[in-house]
């Protein structure tokens, strides 16, 4: 769960036993094609392929073929999924997950790779509690707002908007407390939801609004880096448990292997799709990052409050963002 979870698999590494028996696993995810999260499940199920040497096939499912990310977890305890890439829903499985909703908490990913290398034995201990198993840590970026009102410069912009969030309660009392109206609504039903004004806008990844074709229904795009949510390869930690120990091993291996693949690929992808939203006319501005900041102190001040260590974990991770 220390650095090894994300440390690049060598080619030193000594060949693991071959694996007894085919089977078949299968990873449901609700990011569309060209999605961050694609790329992330397809990268892991081609690493499971050629370590298991076609033993272990992991068949994925994106945009939400197989559920919601509330459903996905229901599934995976169930057994009926093997894997999903939840992001903002872990705070439902366990509060503390929830200071990841935190705005601006997180500074960039060398400072989340800190925070996982120190936290991240807790979190895994707050899953399995909750009947789960993080396999690998993984990404669903910085966040952005956009809609079709005006640009949001400081959180006074965003009052009377109808803006869609992700089922997580402290993204929509963050916005909130910006003044924005905010609604839980599943990412496959955003697009209609946009295009026909029963959202003004949304706030997500430049991947996931790229991907699900946001800028085709919005006007404006403003950067705000509001919060950066880790997402989670996870698992049922009894049908995980269930599995022999070379298949654990290689599923292990590549859960490392691919948040290496998948902090990489996250940064390619800032670098381009802006420019792919801006082509699509989206008019586009800096939000001024002070002043957000300025607003969100009574989300931390309730989650210092209500979550039990809250206070302390907020802590850690503010005191991790300059260590070298």
């Amino acid at each position: 769960m220390k650095r090894a979870l994300v440390a690049t698999i060598v080619a030193s590494v000594v060949a693991l036993p071959a694996i007894a028996s085919a089977t078949t696993l299968r990873f449901g995810h609700v990011g569309g094609p060209g999605s961050l999260f694609e790329a992330t499940a397809n990268h892991f199920a081609a690493c499971v392929a050629e370590q298991s040497e076609g033993a272990v096939e992991v068949q994925t499912f994106g945009s939400s073929q197989l559920g919601n990310d509330n459903e996905l977890l229901q599934l995976l305890r169930l057994g009926q999924v093997d894997f999903s890439l939840p992001s903002t829903v872990m705070s439902s499985v366990d509060g503390r997950f929830g200071v990841f909703e935190m705005p601006y908490i997180i500074a960039d990913r060398d400072h989340m790779l800190r925070v996982w290398d120190t936290l991240g034995d807790m979190f895994q201990e707050a899953a399995q509690a909750n009947a789960y198993h993080i396999v690998g840590l993984a990404e669903n970026g910085f966040r952005h707002i956009t809609n079709n009102i005006r640009p949001i410069n400081v959180p006074s912009d965003l009052r009377g908007i109808k803006l869609r969030t992700p089922a997580g309660e402290w993204r929509v009392r963050m916005f909130r407390e910006y003044g924005a109206n905010p609604t839980p609504m599943a990412l496959s039903d955003v697009f209609t939801a946009l295009q026909t004004g029963v959202m003004d806008g949304q706030e997500n990844p430049y991947a996931q609004i790229a991907s699900s074709q946001f800028q085709e229904v919005q006007k404006y795009l403003s950067i705000t880096n509001h919060v950066y949510t880790p997402a989670f390869i996870l698992a049922s930690q009894r049908h995980f448990n269930a599995h022999s120990e070379d298949v654990q091993a290689v599923l292990n291996d590549c859960a490392a292997e691919t948040t290496t693949f998948t902090y990489a690929k996250a940064q390619e992808l800032e670098d381009s799709l802006l420019e792919v939203i801006e082509a699509a006319g989206v008019e586009i501005n800096e939000a001024d990052r002070d002043a957000f900041v300025e607003a969100s102190q009574a989300v931390f001040d309730a989650f210092a409050s209500e979550i039990e260590g809250g206070q302390e974990l907020i802590d850690t991770v503010l005191g991790l963002a300059d260590a070298s």
